[in-house]
């Protein structure tokens, strides 16, 4: 045993009681509106930031992971909401790479565009998709630091074969993170540049 902690992602006991672990998601309407309900009550039950992922195969709608944003209850500065996900989804399907001959291709569908952390998960990950609500400068307009990402961000994943799609329900994204900063939500940033 180390004598070091242990880190794991644990998902707050309300989201098994929210998804129907049968149901599909068969389009991008649908997996958004969980995505954002999912950044949505973990702000109003009060067990993280404002944000919500998940990790879908793509021709079928099914939910392999869902994730939320725990930077501050977890007390680690990687739990993003889609760096639960795609943690989630390796967990789920025996393997790190998402996008291995074995299994149907997948998409992470995120409530707002990637920080430079999450960006980079991207093509790690090994998902063929990425779907986002609100934008960047949402984020930011709150409060939150986003870090130095790639100006040409959307590119950079086409050019690795990664489809993106944006600004899916992104107004509903977006009251998210506004109802977040409004209501006193801790906007954690590392270190404020500039």
């Amino acid at each position: 045993m180390s004598r070091f902690p242990a880190m794991t992602f644990q998902l707050p006991d309300w989201i098994d009681r929210l998804i129907d672990p049968e149901r599909a998601y068969p389009g991008v309407d649908e997996q958004m509106d969980l995505v954002i309900d999912l950044s949505r009550r973990n702000v109003e039950l009060g067990t993280g930031g404002p944000f919500g992922a998940a990790v879908f195969e793509q021709e079928s709608g099914r939910l392999v992971a869902p994730g939320v944003n725990l930077v501050v209850p977890s007390s680690s500065a990687i739990a993003h909401a889609e760096i639960v996900a795609v943690a989630l989804a390796g967990v789920a399907t025996g393997g790190f790479d998402l996008g291995r001959p074995d299994l149907p291709p997948t998409v992470l569908v995120a409530s707002t565009e990637p920080c430079a952390m999450c960006f980079g998960a991207v093509p790690w990950s090994g998902v063929s998709g990425l779907i986002c609500g609100a934008r960047d400068e949402d984020a930011r307009a709150v409060g939150f630091d986003e870090g130095p990402k790639v100006a040409d961000w959307e590119t950079a994943l086409v050019e690795r074969g990664i489809r993106v799609t944006r600004d899916v329900h992104r107004p509903e994204a977006r009251a998210v993170l506004e109802a977040y900063a409004t209501s006193g939500g801790t906007i954690y940033n590392g270190r404020r540049v500039g």
